[in-house]
Parts: C-alpha cells; sequence; structure tokens
C-alpha cells in the first residue's frame, strides 16, 4: 500500500508517544513526566490528540483518566507502530547480552519452571549476567491484560491459552504425553495399572482452574467411568510427597513425572485410557517481535528446550 506523505507529513507523529504514554499513566502529570515534557505540554498534546483522532480518548474519573472505547481501540495499533519505529531507529547489534543490564517478567506455572527454568538460568548466567528473570505464577483469565498492559513480557503455559487478538503472538514449544505415578508399596500395585484400579484408587489432580475437573474427567466420561478425586491442588510440586505418602495416584505431564519417579523412588506407568497431549506454549505482545533483547528471551527459552531456533 502506498503511505500518503503528504498527509502523514502534517501528523506530529509525537502524538502517538504522548498517547502511549497517556495510556499507560491514565494521568496526564505523570505521562508527562514519563516522556519528559511539563504538565501543560501534555495536556496541549491531549488537545491536539483528541482533535486527530475525533474522540475524547481520556475522560475523567475517580481512578484516574479512562481511555474511551476508540482509545482502547487504537491502543495496541499504535504501541506496535511506535515499537516498529523504535526498532528501525535503534541499531539491533546495540543489545549485546554480555553487557546488558535488563529484567525479563516471564509468567510460567511451576511445573514449566522445574522443566525450563534450571536451563534458562544457566543460559542467562553464561551469556547475559547482567539479565535477571522474575517468573510470576499464571492466571489465564488475566494472562492477555497484563501482557497488553506490559507488566508481564512473555508467559508460558500448558494447554492453550484464551483467545486473543492479532497483536497476541503465540509459539508451541514442544508436545509431553501422561504418565501415571503412584507408591507401589501404598496402593499394593506394580505398572502397567489396569482402568479398574485407576478408576477405584483415589486421584490427587493438579489444576490451575477452580473446580475437581481436568483432562482424565473428560476422557472418562466418554466411555462411561468417572474417578474419586481426593485432593485438588494449583502447585505440581507438592503432588509426589503427597503421592508418596498416601495411597493414592496422579496422572502428570511425562517429563515432569519421570524428574519426580526417579528423584522419590516412586512408579510410573502409562495411563490406561487415551488422553489428548499435552502442549507448552510461549505468548507475547507482537510490539517486541523486532527486540533484539526480546528475541534473545525468546531464542533463550527455545534452547532451554532443546530447540535450535
Amino acid at each position: 500500500m502506498a503511505i500518503d506523505h503528504i498527509n502523514l507529513a502534517k501528523t506530529d507523529l509525537n502524538l502517538l508517544v504522548a498517547f502511549d504514554a497517556l495510556l499507560t499513566e491514565r494521568s496526564v502529570t505523570k505521562a508527562a513526566a514519563r516522556v519528559g515534557l511539563g504538565q501543560s505540554a501534555m495536556s496541549h498534546n491531549l488537545a491536539r490528540l483528541r482533535q486527530l483522532f475525533d474522540d475524547e480518548l481520556f475522560v475523567r474519573s475517580p481512578d484516574g483518566m479512562q481511555p474511551t472505547p476508540r482509545a482502547l481501540a487504537l491502543a495496541d495499533r499504535v504501541r506496535i507502530a511506535l515499537s516498529d519505529i523504535e526498532a528501525l531507529v535503534t541499531r539491533a547489534d546495540e543489545f549485546e547480552p554480555a553487557k546488558t543490564e535488563r529484567t525479563f517478567h516471564i509468567a510460567l506455572p511451576d511445573s514449566v519452571e522445574m522443566l525450563i527454568g534450571p536451563k534458562l538460568l544457566a543460559i542467562g548466567c553464561e551469556e547475559a549476567p547482567g539479565i535477571r528473570f522474575r517468573f510470576h505464577s499464571t492466571d489465564e483469565r488475566q494472562i492477555l491484560d497484563e501482557i497488553d498492559a506490559d507488566t508481564i513480557d512473555l508467559a508460558i503455559g500448558i494447554g492453550t491459552f484464551p483467545d486473543g487478538q492479532v497483536h497476541h503472538k503465540r509459539r508451541l514449544l514442544v508436545t509431553d504425553s501422561y504418565l501415571c505415578m503412584f507408591n507401589a508399596k501404598k496402593v499394593g500395585l506394580k505398572p502397567p495399572i489396569s482402568l479398574e484400579d485407576y478408576t477405584r484408587l483415589p486421584h490427587i489432580l493438579t489444576s490451575l482452574r477452580k473446580g475437581e475437573r481436568g483432562v482424565v474427567d473428560d476422557a472418562l466420561e466418554k466411555i462411561g467411568l468417572s474417578r474419586r478425586v481426593t485432593l485438588t491442588t494449583p502447585r505440581f510440586v507438592g503432588v509426589p510427597f503427597l503421592v508418596a505418602g498416601a495411597p493414592a495416584v496422579t496422572t502428570m505431564h511425562a517429563r515432569l513425572a519421570k524428574i519426580f519417579a526417579r528423584e522419590l523412588g516412586l512408579t510410573l506407568s502409562p495411563v490406561p485410557l487415551e488422553l489428548p497431549e499435552v502442549t507448552i506454549s510461549m505468548l507475547w505482545h507482537a510490539s517486541y517481535d523486532s527486540d533484539p533483547g526480546h528475541k534473545w528471551l525468546r531464542e533463550a527459552i527455545l534452547r532451554a528446550e532443546g530447540k535450535d531456533r
């Protein structure tokens, strides 16, 4: 598509910077400080933005300046445009992992932290000693909002993330299967576990969602069966210790189950019914696609998962 240079030249692109600052801070005073302007200059920019887009854009409320529907519709397009412009005027080779100091905020469940965290940390320590990682718990109901608000740089999740917009970029990291895990002495069984024993034994369920239902329950329902979930927890790391001390069974991602079984002397068995594959993916905002530091982070995560790129 050809660019209308005449009309574009009439537009002060710094107004887009002001718009993004106002959207982030929800305050004229804070937005002005964010971009290094005086409050009166930012107020003038807001007036020009309202004229440019023929919309109020931000309205005052007890909680600060709230964006209008028009402003929210513009938000991601403006942010992506600014990110692309920044990438154009910034030399890509200015990001030197060995010299850069930066903190990356990553949302992920504890199971993925166990699988990827050690290798990612090792890569960071070796290549980028000034890079710091801050891990956050995952809440899939809020993760898209956190990415849009730029409080999270990247999320790694199990299964599918909630449906997002075109600016929510995704990449599959790895697929996995399931295994049953139990204390053979406690339950009095040897592998392979039968479907009858599987449904008879009490189950420990790891779920990041509310309720006591998982993929196993969906699969059992299809064949007219059910199980008894005795304990539900959102944390994977405590499950092997629960299994080790009780006559119960759990169904866990195979890679994680193998680690726990090896360390705690637990028994593994194939699951006696068909379950879907486990998928682990990463999610980020499209405005970071060309950011050299963020590209390094994504590639480091891929290497931590054993992939070249």
